[in-house]
């Protein structure tokens, strides 16, 4: 039933084991930073427990702490699993024993643990948040004995990613998670039990989700854009020079770069000898690195702002074939007023054509159709305009942070009890 005797202005207690801090770190971090903001600012009072890996600086945990009432930072655990056939073999074991992935496990903060158990027992929160589906780990079964709400900000749901990357065949390792899928699929079934209510970015996500929990309560919160970071650009540099943005050791985004600068970008290049590629995101990893050997490919590493690559590059390309969720990268180009060419994943949660729907992208799949659109852009200035300024309204309209904080706070307030 709806706790509608709780207080307008909530007490609550916030799990991020990504550190939040800058939004710029993108994926996570910009999505929990810029919701906890939101509800800073409808005045209700946050605690936040956090991890801190090595690029965390002290400014920067000191520039979080003027968002929040209480912060926590822990050091992120290295993880020591053993390596090797039998070490491999145990993690399965365990896995198919207790129920928890490994990487949930070996990720998890024992003293953070002490720390989110004294909070919950201390009966002084209306309201917990997991920001992120791997965060549920801190989270008793029990939850609704200590705190009314309890809240899991999935993102994206991992069995279905997992099995996503199985059918597309972008697998890391395809033997490994042919043995772990039907063991996600009970996780991700069991840890939702525990919360009141479900929150996902996208409808297919929902739908997912809700097959998996039989769980009603589940919303979809689309993520936002700092329009006062990504403004439109002020003018089209023309030429041609391609883009994609994100963090560049994530495996999607390692996925969608390489099939970007060893497939796509040769047949534009055949065409269009002159074309650049810039790949622009913190912590390239040595396969992305390698990709600045090919003439002409930029790997810029960690940059202050993403905007200035976004307003000086002709075409956004955002080729994800793996990934459930919206993409901030689609957002955040769109909000800057930069034509995008996207995958069906690259544009999930986004309607970008249709009867009465003004064209706001391009759709591509494989490489010969990124060519083509890519060289419809090149050549024509009029439709690099109509998707800047059609692709700028809908951001306006249905994907600013406000918007995103605003259901968010709702759901907190109005959260049912398990």
């Amino acid at each position: 039933m709806p706790l509608n005797n709780l207080p307008a202005k909530m007490n609550i207690l916030m799990l991020s084991a990504t550190f939040p801090y800058p939004p710029t770190r993108g994926g996570t971090s910009v999505r929990t930073f810029n919701l906890l903001k939101y509800l800073k600012q409808q005045n209700h009072r946050i605690t936040l427990a956090t991890h801190r890996s090595e690029d965390v600086t002290d400014d920067e945990i000191a520039a979080l702490e003027g968002w929040v009432d209480c912060l926590a930072v822990f050091s992120r655990p290295a993880g020591s699993e053993q390596t090797g056939a039998f070490g491999k073999v145990e993690r399965l074991a365990n896995f198919a024993l207790g129920g928890t992935p490994p990487n949930v496990i070996t990720t998890r903060s024992d003293e953070m643990q002490s720390w989110v158990d004294r909070q919950i027992a201390s009966g002084d929160f209306d309201a917990i948040t997991c920001e992120h589906s791997v965060n549920e780990v801190y989270v008793p079964d029990d939850i609704g004995r200590y705190i009314p709400k309890s809240v899991v900000n999935i993102h994206s749901s991992v069995y279905g990613t997992c099995a996503h990357q199985l059918a597309g065949g972008t697998a890391e390792k395809p033997w490994r998670d042919r043995l772990n899928l039907p063991l996600l699929k009970r996780y991700e079934q069991r840890y939702c039990q525990k919360f009141s209510d479900l929150v996902v970015t996208t409808a297919e996500d929902k739908q997912q989700m809700t097959a998996l929990s039989g769980k009603e309560s589940i919303s979809v919160i689309p993520n936002g854009v700092d329009l006062d970071m990504f403004t439109p650009r002020s003018q089209d540099p023309g030429g041609h020079a391609l883009v994609f943005i994100g963090a560049m050791d994530n495996l999607p985004n390692i996925d969608a770069v390489t099939f970007l600068a060893r497939d796509i970008f040769p047949l534009v290049q055949q065409a269009y000898p002159q074309a650049t590629l810039s790949l622009v995101g913190a912590r390239p990893t040595p396969a992305v690195k390698a990709l600045q050997e090919i003439p002409h490919v930029e790997v810029t590493g960690k940059v202050p702002e993403m905007t200035p690559y976004l307003h000086n590059s002709t075409v956004c390309v955002i080729p994800m074939r793996t990934g459930y969720g919206i993409k901030n990268k689609t957002l955040e180009a769109m909000a800057a007023g930069i034509p995008v060419v996207a995958s069906d994943r690259g544009l999930e949660g986004l309607t970008i054509e249709g009867k009465g729907i003004p064209l706001r992208a391009l759709r591509a799949n494989t490489a010969a159709e990124y060519a083509a659109a890519i060289g419809r852009l090149f050549d024509s200035a009029e439709l690099r305009q109509k998707l800047a300024e059609n692709g700028r309204e809908m951001i306006e309209e249905e994907f600013t942070w406000a918007i995103a904080g605003s259901r968010y706070e709702q759901i907190l307030l109005n959260a049912t009890r398990v």
